[in-house]
C-alpha cells in the first residue's frame, strides 16, 4: 500500500519512507529471531511531561508476582500517572509498598509507580489482549474516591 489517497498527511503519519507500516507496536527480538510485542506507542504514559517506557513486563523474580499491567491514569497535576495493577499468586504477601519500591529502583524517577491494586485476573478480550480501558476506568473511580 503506498498511503492513502487524498491524504498525503495521514499517509506520512501511517508509512514510513519505505512503504511500511507504522503499527506503534514496541518489540525486541529473542536471539533465536523471534518477535516479541510488548506494548504500543500510544498507550505511554505522559507523566510531567515525561513519556515512560513499556508499562507492562513479567515481574518472576524474588516475589510471587504473576502479571501486572499500567494503564494511563489521568491526573489534574500531572497529566497521568503510573498505576500497577497486579495479579498475585496464590499465597503471595507481596505488598503496595513492595512493589512501588522494587519498580522505583528498577527506573527513572518519572517512570515510578504511584497506586497499586490488587485483582484476582487482568480483563482480557476474548483474543486475548488486555482490556486497558476496563483498567482505566476502574482506576479513575478509585482515585476519585481517595
Amino acid at each position: 500500500m503506498k498511503g492513502y489517497f487524498g491524504n498525503e498527511a495521514t499517509a506520512a503519519a501511517t508509512f514510513d519512507p519505505d512503504g511500511w507500516l507504522k503499527t506503534g507496536d514496541m518489540g525486541y527480538f529473542y536471539e533465536d529471531g523471534f518477535l516479541h510485542i510488548v506494548d504500543r506507542m500510544k498507550e505511554l504514559i505522559k507523566h510531567n511531561e515525561y513519556q515512560s517506557g513499556a508499562k507492562c513486563r513479567w515481574l518472576r523474580r524474588n516475589w510471587k508476582l504473576f502479571f501486572w499491567v499500567i494503564p494511563n491514569v489521568e491526573d489534574e497535576e500531572a497529566g497521568q500517572i503510573p498505576m500497577a495493577y497486579v495479579v498475585r499468586t496464590p499465597g503471595s504477601e507481596l505488598t503496595e509498598e513492595q512493589v512501588i519500591q522494587f519498580v522505583a529502583n528498577q527506573v527513572a524517577p518519572y517512570k515510578k509507580v504511584r497506586r497499586v491494586g490488587f485483582i484476582s485476573a487482568i480483563p482480557k478480550s476474548a483474543a486475548g489482549k488486555i482490556l486497558r480501558k476496563e483498567l482505566v476506568s476502574h482506576s479513575q473511580q478509585v482515585i476519585w474516591k481517595l
